[in-house]
């Protein structure tokens, strides 16, 4: 079992879950900020099997752009990170 975090940026996540949604995953969403940039986003938390680890993976890649942002005059180019972890034990209670 692999749980997968995606830090997205908060303008692309509506379209991330509904498309995880749609292909069978079941999804998290925290609303969070960056530590760097200050700025909101929101990560998402996917628990499934390591088999459907790739195809999680690539829905979050497809429907993720990356965004300019800036702060104190620094520019950055931000789009998506995501960790895939392994998962010791998962319950649905």
């Amino acid at each position: 079992m692999k749980l997968i975090m995606g830090i997205i940026h908060k303008d692309d996540a509506s379209t991330v879950t509904k498309e995880l949604n749609a292909n069978g995953y079941y999804v998290t969403k925290l609303a969070t900020s960056g530590g760097f940039l200050k700025k909101g986003n929101v990560t998402i938390l996917v628990g499934t099997d390591e088999e459907k680890v790739p195809g999680a993976v690539e829905i979050i890649e497809k429907h993720t752009k990356k965004h300019d942002e800036t702060n104190d005059s620094v520019k950055k180019v931000v789009g998506s990170t995501v960790f895939v972890l392994n998962v010791d034990r998962f319950e649905k209670v």
